[in-house]
């Protein structure tokens, strides 16, 4: 079984950014990932079925739920990966699979992969899995995500510290892999997210760092708000 995650979501604006960098720097470092600007970019194609049922389901808070989504970095084709992402009982769990260019180019243009039998045998069982719902639910690309994450780890209690900016939806399928993707922010002028991850445990002297005295948790689905945006 695939162990489980906490994560706990945040709104903040640019001035909480800088000031819980200034405070977790000092016992966190960056993920190993970033670039110069200390970021990575992060863009995400989410699928649904034909009744929109990871959508709804996000809006009614089912439990549990899943979704389905292709993930790049930095606009780059070098590491792509097909991702379940469940969340139960408020934890989550991701599992994913590596696919090819080619591969995720037919799936961002809605168009499948070959179901024959030599074929469908050589695919990783995520794949095999996401395939049967493609034919059975009729998933189907629904919209883009993208968002610059400056991300903070610790390996004590695996935990994650990011903070997402910039977070943007968009419907420009074609362009999936370009670094001029024509999108729309999600979120009002200044706000972001801060994510806080981790096992089964979160360090008490990380815990008290990120407390500034006023951030609520909120639920926060970007696909959810992607689709929301776009569907306005």
């Amino acid at each position: 079984m695939k162990k489980s995650r906490h994560e706990y979501k945040f709104q903040i604006n640019e001035k909480d950014i800088v000031l819980l960098q200034a405070r977790i720097g000092g016992v966190m470092k960056k993920d190993s990932h970033v670039g110069n600007n200390g970021c990575y970019h992060i863009r995400s194609v989410y699928f649904d079925d034909f009744a929109d049922t990871c959508y709804y389901q996000n809006e009614a808070g089912t439990d549990p739920r899943a979704k389905y989504r292709i993930r790049i970095y930095n606009a780059s084709d070098e590491k792509i990966k097909l991702e379940k992402k469940v969340k139960q009982n408020g934890r989550t769990r991701k599992y994913s699979a590596p696919l090819t260019r080619e591969q995720a180019d037919l799936l961002v243009a809605g168009k499948g992969l070959p179901m024959d039998k030599e074929a469908f045998d050589a695919y990783p069982e995520l794949l095999k899995r996401f395939l049967v719902l493609w034919q059975t639910r009729h998933m189907r690309p629904k919209v883009i995500v993208s968002y610059d994450r400056i991300p903070y780890v610790d390996p004590r209690g695996n935990v994650r510290v990011t903070f997402d900016r910039n977070i943007s939806a968009s419907l420009d399928f074609e362009h999936f892999f370009e670094k001029n993707l024509r999108k729309e922010p999600i979120l009002p002028v200044g706000m972001q997210l801060m994510e806080v991850k981790y096992d089964e445990f979160l360090p008490a002297h990380i815990k008290e760092r990120l407390d500034i005295g006023h951030l609520r948790q909120t639920t926060f689905s970007k696909y959810y708000l992607g689709r929301k945006r776009k569907k306005a």
